[in-house]
């Protein structure tokens, strides 16, 4: 029996490769002949995938979250300067992963190493640069990556302010004289957010809390945003409301807002990355597809990698492992899955948390999916 085994990470936990090789011990012991195909949809893990992909890997230092220095990795494609592409990730430059001590900073974060990233990337020339969103620890409208690229947000008195969350109320005017020229770049948004800027299903409202913000600085920084969209809009950026209403705006914190004013496109992280990776050719030789994360829930039917994997493998039965789902069971064939196998139906313990008991019962897991369809 053929397995491919294409799972995203576990958040917190294991990456997206030590989960397909712990699911790939246990179907290999079991008799199985697995295949890892670990992936990313945007979020912590999207260089890595490239880089899998064929990519060359190249370190730059930026500005983490807080504007500490930190080592990331952009990667860049080879072949001509016409079809190269290169590919920067939030998770990896400045998102939630780079904050000293893992301390929640919701006013504070930046996407100025975001931006930083984007600029060396762009010493490669590609021809398309994809800009992966997922795992942002900032809420400011993508201020930041506007500012690395010579677009900044100025007070009242002229001065160039900080780019994040807390500065945006502070905005008088933009100044684009020292903007940094995109033009003959193919500029690409992978992210599977279709949340607006503002509003009560924006950026702030929706995802602040999960970055630390308390219920007043959640309407800060909505506030904030509505001022954002409102100083571009008078500073010689027309479109900027039209583009903070526009669904994907939202994502990481706005960066999603601010790439479509730099001329982004807004695609799938997901199906990007099955297609960069050629999912497809891998499932068609699969009798079984294994996909999964972290968690599951009514939530990741929408767009989220599983269900996008479940619907690219069918007719080939799929099945899913998660560290904990409340996924009911009645939905799991609407999601593309024939089974659903979660951690914490195994253990009280938070696996999250337990790398060596995430590992042995991944290996668990995969042994008896094999065994289970064996028979």
């Amino acid at each position: 029996m053929r397995v491919l085994i294409a799972p995203d990470k576990f958040k917190g936990s294991l990456s997206a490769a030590e989960v397909a090789h712990c699911l790939a011990r246990g179907l290999a012991a079991a008799g199985a002949h697995p295949i890892e195909l670990p992936l990313a949809d945007g979020g912590d893990g999207s260089v890595a995938a490239a880089i899998r992909a064929g990519y060359t890997a190249h370190t730059v230092t930026v500005a983490g979250a807080t504007g500490l220095p930190h080592r990331a990795r952009i990667a860049v494609s080879g072949g001509a300067q016409d079809t190269r592409t290169a590919l920067v990730e939030i998770a990896d430059t400045c998102g939630l992963a780079t904050l000293p001590g893992g301390r929640l900073s919701a006013l504070d974060a930046s996407s100025l190493g975001f931006g930083q990233a984007v600029r060396q990337a762009l010493r490669h020339r590609p021809a398309r640069l994809v800009l992966a969103l997922g795992g942002s620890a900032s809420t400011d409208g993508g201020l930041g990556l506007l500012t690395a690229l010579g677009i900044r947000g100025l007070d009242a008195a002229g001065l160039p302010l900080y780019p994040c969350g807390r500065a945006l109320s502070a905005l008088a005017r933009i100044d684009a004289s020292s903007a940094i020229e995109l033009r003959g770049v193919e500029l690409v948004v992978a992210s599977d957010v279709t949340n607006p800027l503002t509003s009560p299903r924006g950026a702030a409202h929706v995802f602040g809390p999960q970055k630390g913000a308390s219920d007043s600085e959640v309407t800060l920084l909505d506030r904030g945003l509505s001022h954002l969209v409102k100083v571009l809009a008078k500073s010689g950026f027309p479109q900027a409301q039209a583009l903070a209403a526009a669904p994907g705006a939202g994502s990481a914190g706005g960066i999603g807002f601010a790439a479509t004013l730099l001329g982004a496109q807004l695609i799938s992280g997901a199906e990007f990355f099955l297609d960069l990776l050629d999912f497809d050719t891998h499932a068609a030789r699969a009798d079984l597809v294994i996909t999964g994360e972290g968690s599951l829930d009514d939530q990741s039917a929408h767009g989220k990698l599983p269900t996008v994997i479940a619907g690219r493998a069918a007719p080939i039965p799929v099945i899913a492992v998660a560290g904990r789902s409340t996924l009911p069971r009645n939905h799991w064939s609407t999601a593309g899955f024939t089974q659903v196998h979660a951690l914490a139906d195994s253990t009280a313990l938070d696996t999250s948390r337990n790398r060596p008991l995430t590992e042995l019962l991944l290996e668990r897991m995969g042994h008896q999916i094999a065994d289970t369809y064996r028979r």
